[in-house]
This record gives structure tokens, sequence and C-alpha cells, in this order.
């Protein structure tokens, strides 16, 4: 290309080379397609001409959403079946709680005492006795020692479930008013409650008609017998505790006794065995050397007496 030529890059990208001298005579123009030699060198393409992260980004698009979703949803669902399982395993701790205490805790039952004092109180009647009628004289009649005896019996044995539901009673109240027991157990308490009321009263206006003013201090006598018995019944296991671990400590002491006398005759009786085999192993060495003694003796007359009969034929010879 000379100096006078001139390049004219047209729309379409082709290239024409205008010569100076011809352009002014109306000269041909000479038309190239350069561009198509010149390769598209973008940086940020690669060879096919395609981006890699516009494909990392399609991939990541190509996730599904609702995929997300659904593992939160499976992940709150298998939290609240936990949840709830715990719950119902807490739920079943508690009810079997409190069916244990549904037991035969507030299962009661009037002592046979009760009818006993009935049997006597209905044969005294047959036998003229009336109900609130004071003793002759001051003095008690057969008929009101029995009664007397019979009723402080009842009223002696009914301590325990007195005392009991005494004991019970602030506790259950308590436990009902934060409801903390079942129905049945609060149902079988007031029952046992109502029962045992029933029968304090009874006791007291049977008192009365044993004997007028008396039913002030029945109870107060029946707890004073009570803890009496009790405490004489304690005593006597006492002792019989200390009897039986006297009777064992004698045991073990006539045990030890003998235990050291048999160690004792075993020890004696070992010093004899002992004595008994040295000796007999000394008569038995005692014996060996005798023999052999009297062997060595043998031998010697043996011998000597061969050798004096050779030496004769000798000089005889």
């Amino acid at each position: 290309m000379s100096a006078a030529e001139e390049a004219t890059i047209n729309p379409d990208g082709s290239t024409t080379f205008d010569d100076a001298t011809a352009s002014s005579s109306g000269g041909g123009d000479y038309g190239g397609s350069a561009g198509e030699d010149i390769p598209n060198m973008d940086a940020g393409s690669s060879a096919d001409g395609s981006s890699e992260e516009p494909a990392v980004e399609d991939i990541v698009r190509g996730i599904d959403p609702a995929l997300y979703l659904a593992l939160i949803v499976a992940a709150f669902a298998i939290l609240f079946i936990y949840l709830q399982l715990r719950k119902k395993r807490n739920n079943a701790s508690v009810d079997d709680f409190f069916s244990n205490l549904d037991g035969d805790k507030f299962n009661l039952k009037l002592p046979a005492a009760v009818d006993e004092y009935y049997e006597v109180k209905a044969k005294c009647e047959e036998e003229g006795w009336e109900p609130g009628q004071a003793p002759e004289g001051g003095q008690p009649n057969t008929h009101h020692r029995l009664l007397a005896q019979a009723l402080m019996k009842r009223c002696i044995a009914d301590i325990p479930i007195v005392t009991h539901i005494q004991r019970e009673s602030a506790g259950m109240n308590k436990l009902y008013s934060q409801s903390m027991c079942s129905v049945k157990q609060w149902k079988s308490f007031q029952a046992c409650e109502a029962m045992v009321s029933a029968e304090v009263e009874e006791v007291r206006a049977e008192a009365d008609e044993i004997e007028p003013g008396w039913s002030n201090v029945v109870w107060r006598q029946a707890m004073q017998y009570h803890n009496m018995l009790k405490q004489k019944e304690e005593q006597a296991k006492a002792q019989a505790a200390a009897q039986v671990k006297a009777i064992a400590e004698k045991k073990k002491a006539e045990d030890d006794k003998k235990a050291a006398e048999q160690a004792r005759y075993n020890e004696i009786k070992k010093k004899v065995d002992d004595e008994k085999a040295r000796i007999a192993n000394a008569e038995k060495v005692a014996a060996e050397l005798v023999k052999q003694e009297e062997r060595e003796k043998d031998s010697k007359k043996a011998f000597s007496g061969k050798g004096g009969s050779g030496m004769k034929k000798g000089f005889l010879g």
C-alpha cells in the first residue's frame, strides 16, 4: 500500500482503500473484509465463547426453593414429634405417680373391736341394761364395767386410724387445692375422713349412754391407754431384742471358747504326732544302722575266712 492510498472503514466492517489520485478521477474501489480475520478476544469469555460464572449461577438457580422449604418443614415436624413424645412420657410418669397414690393408703376399715362392742351391748340389753342408766349408788355394776371395757377397747383400736387421718388431712387438702392429687384419691380420702368422724361421734354418744359426761374425756383416756400399751409393747420388743442379742452373744462366746479349745487340742495333738513321728523315724534310722553294721561284720567274716584257707593251700603247695 502506497502513501497516496487512504483506508476507509465502512459501517459493515469492510475496509476500502482509495488512491489519492484516483479519488479525483473517480478510481475503482478495493473492498476487503478485514474484520473477518480479527478474532473476538473478550477477556471474560472462554474458548467456546461462553462464560463460567453464568454456568455456576445457572446451577445455583437450578435448585428448587421448595426443597429448602420441605427440609425446614421436615425439621420442624421431627422436633414437634419429639416434644409431643416427651410430653406424653412425662404425663405418663405423672399418671403413674398418681395411680400409685390411689392405692390402699385410704382404704381403711374400722377395727373388729367395733362389732365386739355392739355384741356386748346387745347382750347387756338382753339382761336388762338400759342406755343412759346411771349406776346405782354411784358404783358401776357388771353391765357398766363390761360396756365401759368394751367401749374403751373399741376407742383404743380406733386411735391408729384417727391419728392417720389427722396426720394426712392437711397434706391432702393442700394437694387437692393445688390439683396435685387425683379425683379418685381425693374421694377415697373424703370417704375415709367421713367414716372416722362418724366413728368419733358415735363413740362419744355411746360413752354418754354408759356414763353421762364420759364423752368429754373418753378419747383423752383412750389416747393415754394407747400410749401406755404402745410403750409397753416397745419395751417388750426391746427386751425381746435384748434377750435375743444376749443369747446370740452367749452362743458366740461358747463357740469362740470351743474353737479356742479345739485349736489348743489340735496344736497339742500336732506336737504329739510330730514327736511320735520323730521317734519312729529315729528308731527306723537306728535299726537301719544296726542292720548295716551287722552286714559289714558278716562281710568281714566271710572275707577273712576265704583269705586264710587260700594262704594255707599256697604254703602247702
